[in-house]
This record gives structure tokens, sequence and C-alpha cells, in this order.
């Protein structure tokens, strides 16, 4: 599959990677994805926000959902993953993800797999899926992006 991939799509795959090492999870998730698609300018510039405001939004969303179990995270330091070696494994929405991207490509008879098909995807996700908290913590205006995307 990820020999469809358009080279800067494959790309922001590996910041993909490299984000969820970085952020500490095992897993590579949707949101994970997203703060690899703003590694590159003309993911950032569509959806109009920054990679330092992502990751200033993913802490503050991280900082809630330890909050509301009872730990605070002032004196708490992060965990980095090593950076070489083995690849996080997809969690279930990130392959969900890939399957949207391949499935667009097809219906649009393309052979090659984009970043505007990983962008769309990542919008297709639901409500409680982490990227969508990400971009409702951003205020992206997913129905202004899909224009932008057309």
């Amino acid at each position: 599959m990820f020999e469809q991939f358009a080279r800067d799509t494959r790309r922001i795959v590996g910041y993909a990677m490299e984000e969820a090492r970085g952020r500490g999870d095992k897993r590579l998730g949707t949101e994970h994805l997203l703060l690899g698609a703003l590694h590159e300018p003309e993911p950032a510039a569509v959806l109009g926000i920054t990679l330092d405001d992502a990751h200033n939004a993913a802490s503050r969303l991280d900082a809630a959902a330890l909050k509301a179990i009872g730990l605070e995270t002032r004196n708490l330091k992060g965990v980095t993953m090593p950076t070489k070696g083995r690849k996080p494994p997809f969690s279930s929405g990130a392959k969900e993800v890939m399957a949207n991207m391949v499935k667009q490509a097809m219906d649009q008879k393309s052979r090659q797999i984009t970043t505007s098909n990983l962008l769309v995807a990542l919008l297709d996700r639901e409500e409680h899926d982490p990227v969508s908290a990400l971009f409702e913590e951003l205020k992206v205006d997913k129905t202004t992006v899909r224009a932008r995307l057309r």
C-alpha cells in the first residue's frame, strides 16, 4: 500500500511515527497523522494551523485527560520513546484512516494516495476520535477545510 503513497504523504507517515515516539505513545494514532501532516507546509496552510499550535493543543488535551482522573501534570516530565528502531504499530483509528485514503484514491481513479486524501480521511473521523478532539481544540472549521481541498 505505501508504494502508492505520494512522496509527501510517505514523509508525513514518517513524521507521524516520530511524533508518536516523541510524545511517548506506544501506538501511532490519528492525532499523530495530523501532527505529521503539519510538518509539511501545504497541509498546514490548508488547515490554517501550525505544528506548534497543534503541539500545544495536544498537550492541553493530555493535561485535561489526566486531570479528569486526578493527576496533575505540572511536575510531570514526558517520556520519549527511542527515535530509532521499532516502528510504533498503527491504532485501529489510524488503520481506518489508511483504508479511507485508499478508498478515496480508488474512487478518484488515482494511482497515488495524496496528502489531500489523508486530510479528508482525518476530517471524516467521528467525534470521539483523538484527531477530532484535536481539530475541535484547534477550532478547525471542517467545512472550510473541505472546500479548500476541492
